[in-house]
């Protein structure tokens, strides 16, 4: 403890004991930091690549996931350690930003620590390596850019960007009906993309789900799908050139705010109410006749009375419809969400060609189609599955399709996949790590070495042995000065990526690799860990 006096004589005492925390300091602190980096890095090695297998997590209510995506993954598992949080962020946000890649950046960071640790026991100052990092991530990064070639598509030839989201899918649990999906997803982005702007808003895509049937029965639908049906069962099941009314106020009498407590006594007043109230109900459904609406759509309930009269006065109508579900029927029909009836008026309906309700199988399931609309910008990928996790699982996978097919349109340079980059990298920093004087060149070599590891897995995953198919591999690039070698994961043969059309975006892998080099760098800065002790 340590004690001072003041000019009194009285001792004080400046730095309380630190009993209650238990403290690391140096190179004890950062080899526990690594060590927790390259746990959660070894949890992700084994779902990379198109062999790569499944996590299956259960939440503590029971819920069960089962998937291969490295950000629902980390997102699911309940982590305490501080650095693997920082992981679990690193991936999180590969995740927002490219969609795609989220394995593969963890393991690349993973890497880098397990070479980082190698160097620090040389005794080479953590500065000194983030430094070496940071000079090499920059050398990766412009080498990339140099091996990267421009991917000419259109809105005819849409075949480049099925290619390449068909590599995104292979990793995944629906890889035997990947060129399906690739096709619907990529159709979906272009039916909802701006190529002026190079711009996709990914809400406009609707994923809905429902368990049953195969996942060969997925489709696209140019409209909207919901979950509802028509609140009367003798209402039409079939609407054609549809003017849609799209409300969000109830189909009910209006009820004062305050307290009120009506005295009926006799039975003319009953009457009296009654005839006000079917008054009422007459006037909202002949508002919603006059404007000319053949169907209303509405985010509240209806009184049975309401649903009787729009029954007979031959108003179809759908009921409880989500808010957001609203808005995209909305933005497809080109109508306007009327918050009162007084403000009803017949330009402020949407329009669809035909507005269908489908039933499932045997069930009662019923789903409402809203197809051919006015404004055809808004479309939904409908998924069927076996169960309820697969479907979820082909969510998730769809959503990296997406992500591609978006990152393609926006800026539409390839590199090749399969581990080929990153060889092709690794091998380029290994001979510009001879130009740099000092310190520094051992760790642009160690970066070089990591960033094998992720053709190892790759290797390593489709039950190839790793260190001999990534030394061929490696020799074949530097022989033939090819870029586009890579470890062929599926055993087709060869081992030219561009032959076997595995294509990754550009940008998706100059993200990872400049995440996994931030967070690395900022992992190796810290050289003091003050927790809390454990009660």
């Amino acid at each position: 403890m340590a004690l001072a006096f003041d000019e009194f004589g009285r001792p004080f005492i400046i730095l309380r004991e630190q009993e209650k925390k238990t403290r690391l300091r140096g190179l004890d602190a950062q080899k526990a930091n690594i060590a927790a980096g390259k746990a959660v890095a070894r949890i992700l090695r084994t779902s990379l690549g198109p062999k790569g297998m499944d996590k299956m997590l259960q939440s503590p209510d029971g819920d069960v996931t089962i998937t291969n995506d490295g950000a629902t993954i980390l997102e699911q598992m309940d982590v305490d350690n501080q650095i693997a949080k920082l992981m679990v962020e690193l991936s999180r946000s590969q995740d927002y930003e490219i969609g795609d890649g989220t394995t593969g950046v963890v393991v690349m960071a993973g890497a880098l620590l397990e070479q980082a640790e190698k160097l620090l026991e040389r005794g080479i100052h953590p500065i000194r390596v983030a430094e070496g990092y940071e000079m090499a991530s920059r050398i990766a990064f412009d080498h990339l850019e140099r091996i990267s070639q421009k991917f000419e598509f259109s809105a005819d030839n849409i075949e480049p960007l099925v290619q390449t989201c068909m590599t995104t899918l292979s990793s995944k649990i629906v890889n035997r009906c990947k060129r399906a999906l690739a096709e619907i997803a990529v159709k979906a982005v272009l039916a909802v993309a701006d190529l002026e702007r190079k711009d996709v808003n990914l809400d406009l895509i609707k994923v809905e789900g429902k368990v049953g049937g195969k996942l060969e029965d997925t489709e696209l639908v140019y409209g909207i799908v919901v979950d509802k049906d028509m609140s009367h069962p003798q209402m039409p099941k079939r609407i054609e050139d549809a003017k849609i009314a799209i409300l969000t106020c109830p189909f009910e009498p209006p009820k004062p705010k305050t307290k009120h407590k009506v005295d009926i006594d006799t039975v003319e007043k009953f009457q009296m109410l009654r005839e006000q109230e079917r008054k009422y109900f007459d006037e909202m459904v002949q508002k919603c006749k006059d404007v000319g609406a053949t169907l209303v759509i509405c985010q509240w309930g209806f009184d049975d009375e309401a649903n009787h009269l729009l029954m007979h006065r031959n108003l179809p109508a759908v009921r409880w419809v989500g808010g957001v579900e609203l808005e995209l029927i909305a933005i497809a029909t080109g109508g306007r969400i009327v918050p009162r009836f007084q403000e009803l008026s017949p330009e402020k309906l949407g329009k669809a060609g035909l507005v269908r309700e489908k039933s499932f199988g045997t069930t009662k399931d019923r789903m409402l189609y809203i197809e051919q609309c006015a404004n055809s910008r808004a479309v939904t990928i409908f998924i069927r599955g076996g169960n309820k996790m697969m479907i979820e699982e082909t969510k998730r996978s769809l959503h990296d399709a997406l992500c591609v097919a978006r990152n393609l349109i926006r800026n539409n340079s390839i590199v090749y996949g399969g581990g080929s980059a990153e060889i092709s990298c690794s091998v380029a920093v290994e001979t510009a790590a001879d130009r740099h004087p000092g310190v520094e060149q051992y760790a642009i070599r160690s970066f070089a070495d990591a960033l094998d590891a992720v053709p190892l897995a790759l290797a390593e995953n489709s039950g190839l042995p790793p260190i001999d198919t990534l030394t061929a591999v490696k020799a074949q690039q530097v022989k033939e000065s090819n870029p586009h070698c890579g470890i062929d994961c599926n055993d087709v043969g060869t081992n030219d990526m561009k032959e076997q059309n595995v294509f990754e975006t550009l940008i998706g892998k100059q993200q990872q690799i400049l995440l996994a080099t931030q967070v690395v760098k900022m992992i190796l800065k810290i050289d003091d860990v003050i927790s809390p002790s454990d009660y």
